[in-house]
């Protein structure tokens, strides 16, 4: 009788063992499957985060200047954006400089040189253009372009009068 019990025993054990292995799996395959979709999420939220905060930059300073002009500046182009300030006229300048989309703000009558920037965000390229009153400005960053149009302040378009 004790050999029938033992065995029992031992069945008993090798189906609880078995079941546990069949649960480790499962845990292992869920823990696996969710890894890969937390990566996968997590590169979308970068990428996304990168395009609203580069896109979201460009239209607020494009909407605080009082004139904007795009212009050539170091080894690219660069967005210029006018505002007169107690009767000075200044300056800020937004272009790439060294794998950064970077700021310079001057006095209009001052030298504007790339490397006295401030680093705002990564960017290997930034294209700006104006056409009738249209800005496009296009940002490539090392996996990706974004693009950014905005139609400026009527009264920016030459031959509009400001309406008043």
């Amino acid at each position: 009788m004790k050999s029938s019990s033992t065995k029992k025993h031992h069945i008993e054990t090798v189906t609880a063992m078995l079941l546990f292995g069949v649960f480790a799996v499962c845990v292992l395959l869920v823990l696996f499957t969710g890894t890969g979709v937390y990566r996968r999420l997590s590169a979308r939220n970068s990428s996304n985060y990168y395009r609203r905060t580069c896109a979201q930059y460009l239209v607020t300073r494009v909407h605080q200047a009082e004139r904007v002009e795009a212009a050539d500046f170091g080894d690219g182009s660069a967005l210029l954006l006018h505002e007169d300030i107690e009767g000075t006229d200044y300056v800020t300048y937004v272009y790439c400089h060294e794998g950064y989309l970077c700021e310079l703000f001057t006095d209009d009558t001052e030298e504007a040189l790339p490397e006295y920037g401030e680093n705002v965000i990564r960017a290997d390229a930034l294209a700006v253009g104006i056409e009738d009153g249209l800005l496009r400005a296009e940002v490539t960053a090392p996996d990706e372009k974004n693009s950014v149009w905005l139609i400026l302040n009527v009264a920016d378009k030459e031959g509009v009068p400001d309406e008043e």
